[in-house]
C-alpha cells in the first residue's frame, strides 16, 4: 500500500497493489501545471485509488473544446495537483508521484509526449519514449 497527501494534508490516499507504470509526461500541459519540464506519475486502475478529503477539478478540453480529454484533479486549499484522470483510458488515473509518502522505490521507465520535451532534458532508463501519449 502506497500512501500520499497533498502539501497542507487536506487530502490524503492510498494506492492498493502494484502500479500499471510509472511515467514522465513531458507535454506542455503537464508542464505548466506542474511547474517543471515534466511530470511524474504513478499509473494505476482507478479501483486501487481510495481518496480521502474534497478535490476540486479542472476539465481540460480538445482543441475544438469539445471532448474533456483529461480531468486534473488538486486540492482546493493548497493547489497541490493530486491525479490526474485520462478520459480515453477509462478507468486508469496518474498519480502524481510528487505527493507520495515514500518515493526511495520509484523509477520511472516510461516517457510520453516527448514532443513537447525541453532540450536539456536527458532521462536515463527508459524503457520506452514515446512522441506522442499513446
Amino acid at each position: 500500500m502506497r500512501t500520499g497527501r497533498c502539501l497542507c494534508g487536506e487530502v490524503t490516499y492510498e494506492v492498493a497493489g502494484d502500479p500499471i507504470a510509472v511515467a514522465v509526461c513531458h507535454c506542455s500541459h503537464c508542464q505548466r501545471q506542474s511547474g517543471g519540464a515534466f511530470s511524474v506519475n504513478l499509473v494505476a486502475h482507478e479501483s486501487q485509488l481510495t481518496l480521502h478529503g474534497e478535490l476540486k477539478t479542472y476539465e481540460e478540453r480538445g482543441e475544438l473544446g469539445d471532448d474533456v480529454y483529461v480531468r486534473r484533479r488538486f486540492c482546493p486549499a493548497c493547489g497541490s495537483p493530486i491525479v490526474s484522470e485520462l478520459a480515453k483510458s477509462a478507468g486508469v488515473v496518474a498519480v502524481k508521484v510528487g505527493t507520495l509518502d515514500d518515493t526511495s522505490d520509484i523509477a520511472p521507465t516510461v516517457e510520453v509526449w516527448c514532443v513537447d520535451k525541453q532540450p536539456w532534458v536527458s532521462l536515463p532508463g527508459m524503457a520506452v519514449s514515446l512522441e506522442r501519449e499513446g
